[in-house]
């Protein structure tokens, strides 16, 4: 299947130093921390820590819906555990996922993970006794890849939900494959994605964005065009999110040409490009001193309806300024001014040297007073450069230069 080879081609063509050996086989289900309930002193450590704990030492009968209550209400979660292990051995005790996610979610908050493998074992102890939603190992999955950073741990949890009775759809896996992205470990993405079958799951757009995101920013770009032709195979249809990171990389490395036949097929297959599409295009071409294009650019996308913002004036501001285009370049930050935009702080600095360069002293003095206006200090080192602009504008010698800096 092309898919599959291309994935797995992109992988060993990344770059291995970046890869980490994660153990994500389909075949092992998710392991757990073996602690023994010994590990927390007697109830004496929370019914003295927390009010709130102290109906767990009554005799009444609490509900399911009461226990919640009691446990949100905590707010050192250091006491969670202890009360939890005393609450599991009560006979009204009921272990409900509503429970299981509340310490979840109260221990990644206070990043307490070695409490939520504690919490899991109990899971996988009692996975019986109640049914687990795969927005449960979905949020898990988030809290150990986003908030610990542990993304073979996120990877075990994908492949342990069956033994729960709950198989992942593409909503989980794909999280999978994105987390993996965004760590830039590429190497490993072949691994999760061709076990797609085995959990069950079907790919669907998001997932091929996913891996074309991914190959785009491994440097495989021949691969990742060649995905484009896999979405009517899987009844399909690329988006814009889907042409982004492809014109991206063929910017990034200077192949406009294919970056604006990508453009066209866009427009072909009926699918509008963004303002983020224009602004990558525009500020490629700005990096590569194309002005002149970036503002024919900007105005195309206007005549389509696409709406600029302000990163899109942004770049071209950038493009007018390295070409030295002063009185241009002031003429588009007046633009940006008047429709409430705020040019940036590096804009203003190239700005004021720019005109410093040509002693502009009436267009610096504007560029200035709207620089303070919108919160920006000129440094030490720009108002030398601008005092020496207004000396030299004034003939004045580097003497009247000195008493005037001495004030």
């Amino acid at each position: 299947m092309i898919l599959r080879r291309l994935v797995v081609s992109a992988a060993s063509n990344s770059n291995p130093r970046r890869s980490q050996t994660l153990s994500s086989s389909s075949s092992s289900a998710i392991r757990f921390l073996s602690s023994s309930s010994d590990r927390y002193t007697p109830s004496q450590r929370y019914s003295s820590g927390d009010d709130k704990l102290a109906r767990l030492r009554h005799k009444d009968w609490l509900a399911p819906n009461e226990v919640l209550k009691i446990f949100e209400n905590v707010k050192d979660p250091s006491f969670l555990m202890p009360a939890y292990q005393h609450y599991s051995k009560r006979k009204d005790y009921q272990p409900t996922e509503s429970l299981y996610a509340l310490l979840i979610n109260k221990f990644g908050e206070a990043k307490m993970f070695d409490e939520i493998e504690e919490v899991m074992r109990a899971v996988k102890l009692e996975k019986g006794c109640c049914r687990f939603s795969e927005d449960f190992f979905y949020n898990l999955m988030r809290i150990y890849g986003n908030l610990a950073g542990r993304i073979n741990r996120a990877i075990e949890i994908l492949f342990g939900m069956p033994d729960f009775g709950c198989w992942p759809s593409p909503k989980s896996f794909n999280f999978i494959l994105n987390l993996l992205v965004s760590a830039k470990l590429f190497d490993e993405i072949h691994k999760i994605f061709v076990s797609a079958p085995k959990l069950g799951v079907e790919i669907d757009a998001c997932c091929l964005n996913i891996l074309i995101k991914g190959l785009c920013e491994s440097g495989n770009l021949d691969a990742a065009l060649q995905l484009l032709d896999e979405f009517p195979k899987q009844k399909s249809r690329p988006s814009v999110m889907t042409f982004s990171p492809l014109i991206r990389g063929f910017c990034n490395k200077g192949k406009f040409d294919e970056a604006f036949k990508l453009l066209e097929r866009m427009e072909k297959e009926r699918i509008e490009p963004d303002t983020i599409t224009f602004n990558i295009l525009i500020s490629g071409l700005r990096k590569k001193g194309r002005v002149e294009e970036g503002i024919e650019l900007l105005e195309r996308m206007k005549l389509k309806g696409c709406q600029p913002n302000p990163g899109t004036y942004q770049e071209v501001l950038y493009g007018l300024l390295d070409k030295k285009r002063n009185l241009e370049a002031k003429e588009m930050m007046s633009q940006m001014i008047s429709w409430g935009m705020r040019p940036s702080f590096l804009s203003y600095k190239k700005m004021v040297l720019g005109l410093c360069e040509t002693n502009s002293v009436e267009e610096m003095d504007w560029v200035l007073r709207q620089m303070v206006n919108h919160g920006f200090v000129p440094k030490t080192g720009m108002w030398w450069k601008v005092l020496r602009c207004v000396v030299s504008k004034n003939n004045d010698s580097q003497a009247d230069l000195d008493r005037i800096t001495d004030y």
